[in-house]
């Protein structure tokens, strides 16, 4: 499946590699990879795979889940996905709260104690998912899960999942990722050893040279 995943995200250019031409992402890093899981949506086979291999992410390490969360924005449709599979009650996370109205901050209903499983399309740092299970415990929910299509598996997220003790289950990872690409011919071996570096600390550009 990790494998599988990967594919479909290189086939479709949800994630791109260009090791030798780095992405700047808007914190300013420089970055050997583009990640932009909102394209799955456009792609029926992709998205009904990863939306399978999500629920059975929830049925394998949270069969107790009572419903299901999607982080806005690009976390919402797939948690819509896999709440359907399951047959879940869904509900969402702003990013921040409403300015008008209830001033919701999570749309839906969720009740006391209820178990909730988070669904985020992208782990970078965890920041975004991580807002989303903080929201939910300070509504009155019990987050078991965050699942994700992709994570970069980097130190800084793993750290950051530790600290608030919620675990997180992904479909396919970087180092998943670069493999498949290094075995399709679509880096090079020293392009596969810079993108290896990068992960190990996003922050030092030494990699660049």
């Amino acid at each position: 499946m990790s494998e599988q995943i990967a594919q479909h995200l290189l086939d479709i250019g949800a994630v791109s590699l260009s090791p030798s031409a780095p992405f700047t992402w808007s914190s300013g890093l420089k970055s050997p990879i583009y990640c932009d899981n909102r394209l799955t949506l456009s792609y029926p086979h992709v998205r009904t795979e990863i939306a399978h291999g999500l629920a059975n992410l929830v049925r394998t390490h949270a069969p107790d889940a009572d419903v299901i969360a999607g982080t806005a924005t690009a976390g919402i449709p797939h948690a819509a996905l896999v709440s359907d599979l399951l047959g879940l009650p869904m509900i969402y996370v702003r990013g921040s709260a409403k300015g008008h109205g209830k001033k919701n901050l999570i749309e839906g209903e969720l009740h006391e104690n209820e178990n909730v499983v988070v669904i985020e399309d992208l782990i970078s740092t965890g920041g975004s998912a991580l807002a989303a299970v903080e929201a939910i415990r300070a509504a009155g929910g019990n987050p078991l899960l965050v699942a994700a299509i992709f994570s970069y598996e980097l130190p800084k997220a793993t750290e950051a999942f530790q600290v608030t003790n919620v675990p997180f289950q992904v479909l396919t990872n970087y180092p998943t990722l670069v493999q498949v690409a290094k075995s399709r011919g679509m880096i090079t071996t020293s392009e596969q050893e810079k993108l290896a570096t990068w992960r190990k600390n996003p922050a030092d550009e030494s990699w660049l040279t």
